[in-house]
This record gives structure tokens, C-alpha cells and sequence, in this order.
């Protein structure tokens, strides 16, 4: 007999974050795709080329927004719900292409998780985001 995902399992819950992310209106608005994620970790891609400054350049705002959307997936993609209570972002290069977010947990007390964000656009870095997420609660099963 074929394994059956359960409405409920951890692998159904993670796509249905996933979608929910992808789906949501701002996400929409500026392209931003996640193509990988899981508990702790994200990959998320953006095309900047509608996001572009006066300078004919990535928005800071739009790369602060792709970094955030790989933040919130990997701190949200497990059964425990966090929120941001603190973010940094360094700009290092300007950036006109494609994007790729990568998050990582890089440390986690129990109730508040650590992650890094690095934004690349193909191997050069464009940002560096850390942010800090308290859990709200934990996802019934």
C-alpha cells in the first residue's frame, strides 16, 4: 500500500506553509517564489527587475522584503509559530537580476531562534539579514 500523507502529518503541514507563503498577496506583488524549506531553513527567489529604485537598482525595501519572506518561512515551516521581535540588514552591493534569499537557523534557546539571511544574486552577496523570532505557540497534533 502507496505511504498516504495525512492532512495532518509534518510533511502536509510544511507544503501547506509553504503555499500559504507563496500565496500571500505581497509575496505575489514583488515575485518572490520559495523553492526550498523546511524547519530552519528556506531558499526563496526574486526577480528584481519591477522593484527598482530611481537608480535603477534592486529597492533596499525590496531586498529587506525577499530576506524577510525567507525569514519567516524557516522560522515558520516546523509545528512551532514565531514572530520577528528583531531584524538587521546590511546592504553590501547593489543588485538588478535574479535574487536568492537562503535562511538558516543558526541558534535556538527554546523560545527565541536566531537566523541569518544571506542574499545573493548568482554567487555575489547583496545583503546580510539576521533576525530574531519568539515563539507565539506550538501546532497541536
Amino acid at each position: 500500500m502507496p505511504h498516504e500523507i495525512r492532512p495532518d502529518s509534518p510533511h502536509q503541514h510544511e507544503k501547506n506553509r509553504i503555499a500559504a507563503f507563496n500565496d500571500s498577496t505581497f509575496a505575489q506583488l514583488l515575485g518572490m517564489n520559495i523553492t526550498e524549506a523546511h524547519d530552519g531553513y528556506a531558499r526563496v527567489v526574486m526577480n528584481c527587475c519591477n522593484t527598482k529604485n530611481p537608480y535603477d537598482v534592486a529597492h533596499g525595501g525590496a531586498i529587506f522584503a525577499l530576506a524577510d519572506q525567507a525569514f519567516g518561512i524557516a522560522a515558520n515551516c516546523g509545528i512551532v509559530d514565531r514572530v520577528a521581535v528583531s531584524v538587521h540588514i546590511q546592504y553590501i552591493a547593489p543588485a538588478t537580476g535574479t535574487l536568492v534569499a537562503i535562511a538558516n537557523r543558526v541558534a535556538d534557546n527554546g523560545r527565541y531562534s536566531t537566523f541569518r539571511v544571506m542574499v545573493y544574486e548568482g554567487e555575489r552577496i547583496i545583503a546580510e539579514f539576521d533576525g530574531v523570532a519568539i515563539q507565539v505557540n506550538t501546532l497541536q497534533s
